[in-house]
């Protein structure tokens, strides 16, 4: 992980470090608007059924998109790092890019 002294420290990115607390974090938040379209969707089918089960579709479909969404951003985030530090090992070496 990372000390509160990297904070103020730039030889030292934090990103990677806690970019898996936001991951899920984002994935909660995906789940808790899911649960909430669920409900409604089941509310929704009180009054009209065929709404309501598109409703209920729906908001899976968006839940599996947002967090598939939510794991490509994180990764790609993931990936500029590393290739920084790729580029890093290279230049350190003395080889031209």
């Amino acid at each position: 992980m990372f000390s509160f002294r990297d904070l103020f420290q730039w030889e030292r990115f934090v990103t990677p470090s806690i970019i898996k607390l936001f991951f899920w974090l984002t994935v909660a938040l995906i789940i808790l608007f899911g649960l909430s379209g669920i409900g409604s969707a089941v509310q929704m089918m009180a009054t009209s059924a065929g709404v309501g089960v598109f409703m209920l579709l729906g908001s899976l479909l968006g839940m599996a998109i947002g967090m598939l969404f939510a794991r490509i951003v994180a990764e790609f985030v993931l990936i500029v790092f590393r290739i920084n530090e790729h580029l890093g090992a290279i230049r350190g070496r003395g080889e031209p890019i």
